[in-house]
């Protein structure tokens, strides 16, 4: 495989498992230097880090420590890409949430994102292969889901923090996008899946089968190479079509 990512250091959030872990192999194999960084401090179950990938434990939405991991990593080598992955969700109507579960979804799924994109800045910024920083949002970003709605307005919002930070940086040399997987293995997904979700949401994907975490670490991958630096304050959907389909 051609090293597109050579030479580049870069942090992936939430990637013990699912989407993050498999990113941030993704990336490593392409050439670049990961920094993993998730709760556990590495990969779950029987899964493994590519050689490359440095498992960091670490909560994003413990700011003073992740300035410090941001710091040793930016002093030693320097950091060119960003990928915020950390995210959570509960599944409960809207009436029953709690001030806390609505207020902890946003901490993690939109306020870390702005805070550590804040962190990263200052070495985004001294890149010599063009700062990047990709956020991972959803199709909850885009369509109404039920008993997951602070989840879907905390998607929505790392939509309106993608093209305000890519128009804001444009002269910093950072390209910022997103990227809204669609129904993916994972222990996000699992924990608002039964028999009857399932059916439904199936139901509504054209290509009618869930997809392979690879294929949001292809579009990633390309996002953080050469050939993606006319692209900023862009969403890519990856979801089987499923944004796509009507009635």
């Amino acid at each position: 495989m051609v090293e597109v990512l050579a030479g580049r250091t870069g942090i992936v959030t939430g990637a013990s498992s699912g989407i993050g872990l498999t990113v941030a192999n993704m990336l490593a194999e392409a050439g670049a230097v990961v920094y993993a960084v998730s709760r556990s401090g590495g990969p779950k179950g029987a899964e493994v880090y590519h050689s490359r990938v440095i498992g960091v434990k670490g909560d994003v939405t413990d700011f003073a420590a992740m300035e410090a991991v941001v710091c040793e990593i930016g002093t030693d080598r320097g950091i060119d890409f960003l990928v915020n992955n950390a995210g959570i969700t509960v599944r409960k109507r809207a009436e029953l949430f709690s001030d806390e579960d609505f207020d902890r979804i946003h901490k993690v799924n939109v306020y870390s994102v702005f805070k550590l994109s804040c962190l990263c800045y200052p070495y985004l910024k001294a890149s010599p292969f063009v700062g990047r920083i990709i956020n991972i949002a959803s199709m909850a970003a885009h369509q109404g889901f039920s008993e997951v709605v602070p989840y879907c307005s905390s998607k929505a919002a790392v939509l309106g923090l993608t093209r305000g930070l890519a128009v804001e940086w444009r002269g910093d040399s950072i390209l910022v996008n997103s990227v809204s997987p669609g129904w993916f293995p994972s222990e996000l997904t699992k924990g608002v899946m039964d028999p009857e979700r399932k059916a439904k949401i199936l139901n509504k994907i054209p290509l009618g089968r869930f997809g392979d975490p690879k294929a949001v670490g292809a579009v990633i991958r390309f996002l953080l190479s050469d050939d993606a630096l006319y692209i900023t304050g862009q969403d890519f959907a990856v979801d089987g079509g499923a944004l796509a389909f009507g009635f």
